[in-house]
């Protein structure tokens, strides 16, 4: 059977490894056996292996977490090559892609990268994309920002992400979130769910939730992630998120990570996403599937997910905006439910 090599940059399960995971099952079913190189522990290799999914190690950083070089990673990853002899290989990342499009081409092994980013690049990065045969977009805002900056438009392919409409579907609340945060059954739960930071835009929500919290004195917003980024402008900005958070008054809650994405949208009435940039949001794919209304900013691929009459988005950076549509929704059971059952 061919042997399909995923490269994948890191040991946690954010939205790009997600992706990944739910197209293993049918990657094996048309007849692929596939090996993840990945750092070898961790949530993601924890997760493949519960799958049976073999892992092979392969990490871009050293014992303290410095990342090593790039030509000592390609030389791993060429010796990786060379070893197990895949049919095809697929980088899961931009930056993944990045490094493995020279090995790749040099090894003469045909090889596809996933680019599910919206990031300006160099000259040099935009080469060593172009070394692999296809690039797969997450949607058309990355295909056309990335052609746009020089990478092979006849490479570019757009493929959106999927969601499991069985595992994130609508369900009657349980009052069990309530129950672990304190709060009486019938609080109006408003979530975030992402990776903090600059990007994901938790912010701009906290800044909308001191507009709100006079207006709707018995909303709390769910700040539901945590930072992964070690870099100062990271650690700054987490906190001051939530010196923030904790100064003005509003109820916002840092719920950390969650391993029941489906069933916490199942409990709150409102996921807001205010990123700045946002390729394909894949929260905003699991929240539309589940039936929970959205607020969400114009940018990247959002347009893409939501037509209108199925989501509010609003202009990105702007609290004021995004305190009046939470504010207009939260007041209008009758447009949130229309909102969830269209975008369903």
């Amino acid at each position: 059977m061919p042997r399909l090599l995923l490269l994948c940059e890191y040991a946690a399960l954010n939205g790009g490894e997600r992706s990944m995971l739910a197209t293993l099952d049918h990657v094996v079913r048309a007849g692929w056996i596939p090996v993840v190189a990945a750092p070898p522990a961790g949530p993601l290799a924890t997760e493949l292996r519960t799958r049976g999914v073999e892992v092979v190690a392969f990490s871009v950083g050293d014992a303290t977490g410095r990342r090593l070089p790039r030509h000592r990673l390609r030389e791993d990853l060429a010796h990786l090559l060379a070893r197990l002899q895949p049919d095809i290989l697929h980088a899961n990342s931009l930056s993944m892609g990045r490094l493995s499009g020279p090995v790749a081409a040099e090894g003469n092994v045909p090889s596809l990268a996933h680019l599910r980013d919206i990031v300006r690049l160099s000259g040099q990065a935009v080469a060593d994309l172009n070394g692999h045969g296809r690039l797969l977009a997450v949607s058309h805002a990355v295909r056309a920002f990335h052609a746009a900056g020089g990478v092979a438009a006849e490479k570019l392919h757009v493929v959106y992400n999927g969601i499991d409409l069985e595992e994130f579907r609508p369900r009657p609340a349980t009052g069990g979130l309530h129950r672990e945060l304190g709060l009486p059954w019938g609080t109006p739960l408003v979530a975030t769910i992402g990776q903090i930071g600059p990007r994901k835009g938790q912010d701009v929500l906290v800044q909308a939730a001191a507009r709100l919290s006079p207006r709707r004195p018995d909303a709390h917003v769910l700040v539901v992630g945590r930072r992964y980024s070690e870099k100062a402008e990271s650690r700054r900005f987490e906190a001051d998120l939530r010196a923030a958070a904790s100064a003005g008054g509003q109820r916002v809650h840092f719920v950390g990570l969650c391993n029941d994405v489906a069933r916490l949208l199942n409990e709150v009435v409102l996921v807001v996403h205010p990123a700045r940039q946002e390729p394909l949001g894949r929260v905003l794919l699991e929240a539309a599937a589940s039936g929970v209304a959205v607020v969400a900013t114009a940018v990247g691929g959002t347009g893409e997910i939501f037509e209108p009459g199925m989501a509010v988005l609003v202009p990105p950076g702007d609290p004021d905006a995004l305190a009046a549509a939470i504010d207009e929704l939260l007041g209008d059971a009758a447009r949130r439910a229309a909102l969830a059952a269209a975008a369903r």
